[in-house]
């Protein structure tokens, strides 16, 4: 057997892969932390579309939206969002709002009887898109 050097790294090379990986994370953790927020979006949407078409059901019915089931505050069916609705100046006009809660909070999506379609407000970072329901931190729908 022949007497020499230990094998293993030196303090120099440690370091390095230290600031080799705090570097990455730097720059992963805001990526991913974006992405799993954009994932969440359309939970919110797609409750609002599925609303505004129970909404029009109704009305269709009753020729008002008033004491419509889908324009009451629901609180429950959603982890990431609340639902509201307020039925506006006539019984012939509503519009439905999911509120981001928790790590979503911050965004406020709308619809109306209209079918407009708006992002309300975004969370910091984000950019409100008044003309649609946003889908990116650029303001793109």
């Amino acid at each position: 057997m022949r007497a020499g050097r230990i094998q293993g790294f030196t303090l120099i090379e440690l370091m390095i892969a230290i600031a080799v990986v705090g570097i990455l994370a730097a720059v992963a953790i805001p990526s991913y932390n974006s992405y799993v927020m954009r994932g969440k979006i359309p939970e919110a949407t797609s409750a609002l579309a599925t609303k505004r078409v129970q909404l029009e059901q109704y009305y269709q019915d009753n020729r008002t939206y008033v004491g419509a089931p889908a324009c009451a505050n629901d609180a429950t069916s959603s982890r990431n969002f609340v639902f509201s609705c307020s039925v506006g100046p006539t019984a012939s006009a509503y519009t439905l709002q999911a509120q981001g809660v928790g790590s979503m909070g911050g965004f406020a999506f709308t619809v109306n009887q209209a079918n407009v379609r708006a992002t309300s407000s975004a969370p910091s970072g984000w950019t409100a898109n008044g003309n649609c329901w946003i889908t990116n931190k650029g303001g793109a729908c």
